[in-house]
């Protein structure tokens, strides 16, 4: 005879009417709570110490008052008891799911586990995505560079002046030279690299931010990004200067360049689920 059985069979539990049907919820929670109150309290034992704070017996008995636990779960809902008996019943059997069935991991160890197997796994999914974002910033820094080359006029409306820092199409050689050898400049160009490191942060972030608007800001952003880059380079390639510029600014921008790319192609994700959800709409593409 199974436990609703025996409680419908129950000669002191007939109707759901009135004080009897509050006598059988009484009853109910009273033959079986302190079976709950043993799992609660490993539960939270767990949850806060870790497993190895258990005894042998209270890991065997752990499973047992699971099962249990879902057991008086199933019967109170076919009883149609009281709702608050649900949701404490219910709270405590998914808690107790994650202890008995979850598997407890350092945070040392899921760190380690993310950048040696998560991380590479997920670029090598988005490779694709990846590629377009690439694609976006070369396209603007040779968009940049072609455009600066043919009128060097338009350089002063592709690049700001804190990204210039002095160094223009009417900056003579030996200034735009002396930038990237002479030791005298060594504070001028710490300032410069913290400057790029700053904005390239910013320009990552704002990238990744915007894709919720269907990737196009982020297509915008790191087209704009590479026009900025492709002006300064042009400067350089007049002057007969490219190799000295591009040894000096990819030490440091092939990581930063790198980072947004990435921003990039996480914004370009997220714009392709908002305008492609898939057959299960909007709500369901995360």
């Amino acid at each position: 005879m199974t436990e609703v059985d025996e409680l419908d069979v129950d000669d002191s539990a007939p109707s759901r009417r009135g004080d009897r049907f509050v006598l059988r919820s009484f009853r109910f929670r009273k033959e079986r709570e302190a079976r709950w109150a043993e799992l609660e309290d490993l539960v939270v034992r767990v949850e806060e110490r870790g497993s190895h704070t258990l005894s042998a017996e209270e890991v065997l008995r752990l499973p047992v008052l699971y099962q249990a636990a879902l057991s008086s779960l199933s019967v109170a809902r076919n009883l149609s008891l009281d709702r608050a008996l649900l949701d404490y019943l219910e709270g405590l059997s998914t808690r107790a799911y994650l202890v008995v069935y979850g598997r407890a991991r350092r945070r040392s160890g899921f760190l380690r586990d993310f950048f040696a197997h998560r991380f590479a796994r997920s670029v090598f999914e988005a490779r694709r995505t990846l590629a377009l974002s690439a694609a976006l910033l070369l396209l603007g820094v040779a968009c940049g560079a072609v455009l600066t080359a043919l009128e060097p006029e338009r350089f002063y409306g592709l690049i700001s002046a804190g990204e210039a820092q002095g160094r223009t199409p009417d900056s003579p050689t030996p200034a735009l030279l002396q930038a990237l050898h002479d030791t005298a400049s060594s504070s001028a160009l710490s300032s410069f690299a913290a400057f790029l490191f700053t904005n390239n942060a910013k320009v990552t972030m704002l990238a990744f931010a915007v894709g919720f608007l269907g990737g196009v800001p982020t297509a915008l952003v790191l087209f704009i990004n590479g026009l900025s880059l492709g002006a300064l380079s042009a400067v350089y390639a007049a002057r007969g200067l490219s190799l000295e510029f591009w040894c000096w600014i990819l030490p440091h921008g092939v990581t930063e360049l790198l980072a947004i790319v990435i921003g990039g192609a996480s914004g370009l994700a997220i714009g392709a689920r908002v305008l492609f959800p898939g057959p299960g709409g909007r709500r369901y593409a995360w």
